[in-house]
């Protein structure tokens, strides 16, 4: 996991989103007090945005937005602008990882 400056979140939010369009995310959520939860399996992911003014990452997944209140760490997985995860940590010292992939691509139905 490569971490990323505070400095560059917000651009770093940007430029996942315009990569992530027609990708699927899976959010889980660890924490000591929970355990380890999955908030979302893979929903269609919308964008990831950072909000300096209210200190606020938003992960917006099609019929979800997961809010993560004032980080203190951001960190990717994968090279350039292929992210294949990004790690969040909260000043709670909850963590949220986001994955990414591909849409299962399934073969067309049969011809009648």
């Amino acid at each position: 996991m490569e971490q990323i400056a505070k400095n560059e979140w917000a651009e770093l939010c940007d430029r996942i989103s315009k990569r992530l369009h027609g990708l699927r995310a899976e959010i889980e959520v660890q924490s000591l007090d929970l355990g380890d939860q999955i908030e979302a399996e893979f929903l269609p992911i919308l964008g990831i945005t950072y909000d300096h003014k209210d200190d606020v990452v938003v992960i917006a997944l099609e019929g979800l937005a997961h809010l993560i209140p004032h980080p203190v760490d951001i960190q990717t997985k994968g090279y350039g602008d292929n992210i294949e995860a990004v790690l969040i940590v909260d000043k709670e010292g909850v963590r949220h990882l986001a994955s990414f992939r591909e849409p299962l691509k399934l073969p067309p139905p049969p011809a009648e």
